[in-house]
């Protein structure tokens, strides 16, 4: 018994503890890494934090009238974190608020099929350069009568890469 004592003394390890079980009585063990909270409560937790930041910083940058988040106020991330439905409500009206948001979002409009017959082609479908979407048979142009102006844009490839060099003109003497 002495032994062990030594061994675990030199290697520094230490007998593991009775299982903890997590603070929010989820059903789960906890640890004292994570607060003795088990994994999926802990995550949650850092999620309300991360959350709650991110709000206080909207909201000052709002109040301050510009976009840095530079400045936070720790009083406000405390009432935050005290109140997590309130930082959810801040969080949706924020989000509301920014037009950039809003032009994020795609309505979807049902299934994607074929410009030219029609054909539900989902996730296999071919995105063309005139911007319709086509399946295995129509997805070259010259299936779909596409609109698109490939001369004009390959032109304008051609000409962009190789920009005209002309040297300046000698004076006679």
């Amino acid at each position: 018994m002495e032994k062990t004592k030594m061994e675990q003394n030199e290697t520094g390890c230490q007998t593991p503890q009775a299982p903890i079980l997590c603070v929010n009585n989820c059903g789960f063990f906890g640890t004292a890494a994570t607060m003795n909270m088990c994994s999926k409560c802990y995550k949650d937790l850092v999620m309300k934090q991360e959350q709650a930041k991110l709000a206080a910083s909207s909201i000052q940058s709002i109040v301050n009238g510009s976009s840095s988040i530079e400045g936070t106020n720790v009083a406000v991330v405390k009432e935050a974190q005290a109140a997590s439905s309130e930082v959810t409500v801040a969080t949706i009206q924020i989000s509301s608020a920014s037009p950039a948001s809003e032009t994020s979002e795609e309505v979807k409009d049902g299934p994607k099929r074929c410009g030219a017959c029609r054909k539900r082609v989902g996730l296999t479908g071919f995105i063309c350069r005139c911007g319709s979407i086509y399946c295995a048979v129509h997805r070259y142009s010259d299936k779909h009568n596409c609109p698109f102006d490939y001369r004009t844009v390959g032109q304008e490839a051609i000409a962009k890469a190789n920009p005209i060099v002309k040297a300046e003109k000698l004076d006679k003497i």
